[in-house]
């Protein structure tokens, strides 16, 4: 992973002290130590596959049992409930099988044999023996759930690699040759699967829950892993941090630990935090201009491939679906309707024009036609929004329905007799089932949509003239339609609002688009050009915003984790205890204030907080009645000293001098009543209740919080631990707030608004429960660019009409 550098603070290889500009891949390890080291981890990993796989695969069979509940006939019912008992009876044989073949990758990897194939290689032949034996679907699940873990394990993977790689001989090590790699895990279960007569559909439930079940917890491993190499002295002090620039080449250096140097200072965890902010914000700008890495360039084409292979197969299943006389639906959107022509024959423009007839237009004059269509969208969008200069607008939507039916009509005006070609139908659907994808995404306001819907028709020209646009990942036209989509994500709101004017900059776009594009593709690169410039510029101004909003909460935060943690230390020692209003008063309010101070400045570990703390413990001590002569000898000379340090304390924080000295004069007549064995009167309940929950409310304790949690509102507090920084909350009224950082110790969340601005640090309970009632929904990652979610999209549209095709072919 060379876009990634490393920092490390000795190289800390087991009997050998490094020169600090060495490379460790130089230094040789002994093969007792290294067979001991993958033993070691071979059985961490087996042990996690042991806890984590049984719980999948009961999720499994329930899941298949709730399906089978609701099938459709009897017969499908019954098949359901087969699978479920034979997965149920082999559930210990798969869970030995899955382990050993995970087992076995440690012995692959020792032997330098283990290249686990992870992209579109296994499915290259023919199609229709591979749709057959699920071989296509199952290889897209696996490739999609690698490509999500690959990303969201990114550094954990990475360090865990750097460490291997000493102990295979100093050798690079990647997804495929890594032991532990979330596609070792896939290819383990396609193994298991392999051996049961299990169909694809059910396998896909499986490897859904699969990748929530285990992989979703492959992190609890890789800690383990990499916390193990680490005490085994194995790069100790490895770091994590994005290269920063082509023109700053990265470095490894091996720099001595020094005597203070062994645990991370504040200073560096609060550094850490803000590199994780860099690192995602530099990731969320990559998708912004469109660029993209190795990985999404080789999913993607995976995708593509997998397209174009469901889209002929649908088309030779036409002819046995006409032969058959089904005439049930295909699907939304689906084949066009049953006609007795061959399946790879042309498509009339005017329907029951005779096939002898038929003249086929060929690219270039499809181009012409599409010409026209694009002329007709530039007018028709441009009289949409000719009353509104700036701000999003809600404009008429042009349908992939529309655009389809005015191809056909200007091609009928042309020519009676015109068609189309088959091949020429699959780039028209293609194209169709992207913008159809446009239309109901999530992530896209709605007036972004609907502008956008009308590059329909020169996006669908380019198909044509340029057939490197579905081919070439990094195509400029599909670069722009990223950048567009994620800009209008980013800073347009379904509120009607927008930042920066973004709105007006896509719609400039658009209309350039439509007027200048005639058979020049570089317009499309001029205009990525142009946005990004702009957008760039945009980003860099709300980054800086948002770093000013991330500073100050992280303050925030961090006062309130300290009065979290005081008014735990200070209720530990008054809760079940009774006590006079006067020093209930004093500890929960004056003193829960320094001892705030004395823990953001000195630390939980110093001698100052220990001092504040046992302050407690004896002013709760020396109310006590004292019975003994020894024990009001101890108070006597306890006194003084406690005073000065409550003095002090006041003095501290500036409590006000009248209501310190009251609170004192208290203590000291409260003091005099336990030398005389006498017991003061404790604090009335209901004053000691408004006390107790306003020192509560100081110290961030909200009344929601306090209330029972619920199983579905843990459930999404849980899940919601692991959305990433810059996903997109939408809330009543079409808002929509960004989340920039979350606190782990408080489980807030800070969001900010599409200028960057702080909006509030929200619980993580409370939003749970603005998600249960509606009034708010996660709207949009930032991971994944438009186009790919597009081709994930078109190929589930694509093997759902497989499917229904093949039902109506055997009905």
């Amino acid at each position: 992973m060379d876009k990634y550098g490393t920092i490390m603070q000795n190289s800390g290889l087991p009997g050998a002290d490094a020169p600090k500009s060495s490379q460790y891949s130089t230094v040789a390890m002994s093969e007792q130590l290294t067979i001991e080291y993958l033993k070691h981890c071979r059985d961490l990993t087996r042990g996690f596959a042991y806890r984590v796989f049984p719980n999948f695969w009961r999720e499994w069979c329930k899941q298949i049992l709730e399906v089978a509940e609701q099938a459709k006939s009897n017969k499908d019912q019954v098949a359901l409930y087969e699978i479920q008992n034979l997965l149920n009876a082999v559930q210990q044989a798969a869970e030995q099988e899955f382990c050993q073949h995970l087992a076995n990758g440690y012995v692959k990897f020792k032997n330098k044999s283990l290249n686990t194939l992870t992209g579109e290689e296994r499915f290259s032949g023919d199609i229709l023996s591979l749709v057959e034996h699920s071989d296509l679907e199952e290889t897209i699940a696996i490739t999609s759930i690698t490509h999500r873990a690959d990303n969201f394990f990114a550094e954990s993977l990475w360090a865990l690699q750097q460490r291997l790689a000493l102990l295979n001989d100093g050798e690079k090590i990647d997804e495929r040759t890594n032991p532990a790699s979330p596609v070792q895990f896939c290819e383990a279960l396609r193994k298991v699967l392999t051996n049961l007569d299990v169909d694809v559909k059910t396998k896909i439930i499986g490897y859904k829950l699969f990748d929530q079940d285990v992989i979703g917890m492959l992190g609890e491993l890789y800690d383990e892993l990499n916390d193990y190499l680490i005490r085994q002295n194995l790069l100790p002090n490895l770091r994590f941090v994005v290269a920063q620039e082509k023109s700053e080449p990265v470095r490894e250096e091996a720099i001595q630990d020094g005597p203070f140097e062994q645990h991370q200072t504040e200073a560096e965890l609060q550094q850490q935090a803000l590199d994780a902010q860099q690192h995602q914000r530099r990731a969320s700008d990559k998708l912004l201009s469109g660029a993209l890495n190795p990985n999404d360039i080789q999913y993607q084409n995976s995708l593509l491939n997998a397209i174009r292979l469901l889209q002929t197969h649908v088309t030779q299943l036409m002819p046995a679906i006409q032969a058959s006389g089904f005439t049930g639906t295909i699907a939304q959107g689906g084949a066009p309707a049953a006609n007795s022509a061959p399946a790879n024959a042309p498509v009339a423009a005017t329907p029951n024009t005779p096939p002898t007839q038929l003249q086929v237009y060929n690219s270039n004059q499809l181009v012409g036609v599409l010409e026209q269509m694009q002329g007709q969208a530039y007018h028709l969008s441009q009289q949409a929004l000719a009353d509104h200069d700036s701000g999003p607008v809600a404009i008429p939507v042009q349908t992939v329905a529309d655009v389809s039916r005015q191809m056909m009509q200007q091609i009928a005006s042309e020519n009676v007799n015109g068609a189309v070609e088959a091949s020429d139908m699959q780039t028209i659907d293609l194209v169709g089932m992207l913008f159809e994808y446009m239309l109901s995404d999530d992530h896209l306001p709605d007036s972004v949509k609907a502008l956008l819907s009308y590059l329909h028709t020169p996006f669908l020209k380019i198909a044509f003239i340029d057939k490197g646009f579905f081919e070439q990942p990094e195509h400029p036209a599909r670069v722009l339609l990223n950048s567009l989509a994620e800009a209008g994500v980013r800073w347009v709101s379904n509120d009607g609002s927008d930042q920066y004017d973004i709105f007006t900059k896509i719609k400039t776009t658009v209309f350039r688009l439509l007027h200048e594009f005639k058979n020049d593709v570089r317009i499309f690169a001029e205009l990525l050009i142009e946005f990004n410039a702009y957008t760039n510029n945009v980003a860099r101004r709300q980054e800086l915003m948002e770093r000013r909003a991330l500073e100050k909460a992280q303050g925030e935060e961090k006062l309130r984790e300290a009065k979290l943690q005081v008014n735990h230390e200070v209720r530990s020692r008054t809760d079940n205890r009774e006590m006079p209003s006067a020093i209930l008063l004093l500890l929960l309010q004056p003193w829960s204030d320094y001892l705030s101070f004395v823990l953001l400045r000195y630390g939980d570990k110093s001698e100052s907080w220990a001092r504040a703390l046992k302050a407690i413990d004896d002013l709760l001590w020396s109310l006590e009645p004292k019975t003994t002569q020894q024990d009001k000898v101890a108070q006597m000379e306890l006194q003084e000293p406690l005073r000065n340090l409550l003095e002090r304390g006041f003095e501290t924080i500036g409590y006000e001098q009248a209501k310190g000295r009251k609170l004192l004069d208290a203590v000291a007549s409260l003091q005099r009543m336990a030398l005389l064995s006498r017991k003061a009167e404790p604090a009335p309940a209901p004053m000691r209740s408004k006390l107790e929950l306003l020192a509560a409310e100081k110290a961030g304790h909200s009344s929601a919080q306090q209330q029972p949690v619920s199983t579905e509102e843990a459930k999404i507090v849980d899940s919601l631990k692991m959305v990433e920084f810059g996903t997109w909350f939408e809330f009543d009224g079409g808002k929509r707030l960004k989340v920039a950082w979350y606190n782990k110790k408080t489980q807030h969340y800070m969001l900010v608004d599409q200028q960057g601005r702080k909006v509030s640090l929200a619980a993580g309970l409370q939003l749970a429960r603005d998600m249960i009632a509606g009034r708010a929904k996660i709207i949009a990652g930032s991971t994944k660019p438009f186009f790919e979610r597009a081709l994930e999209n078109i190929y589930h549209t694509l093997n759902e009409r497989a499917d229904n095709l093949k039902t109506g072919a055997a009905s």
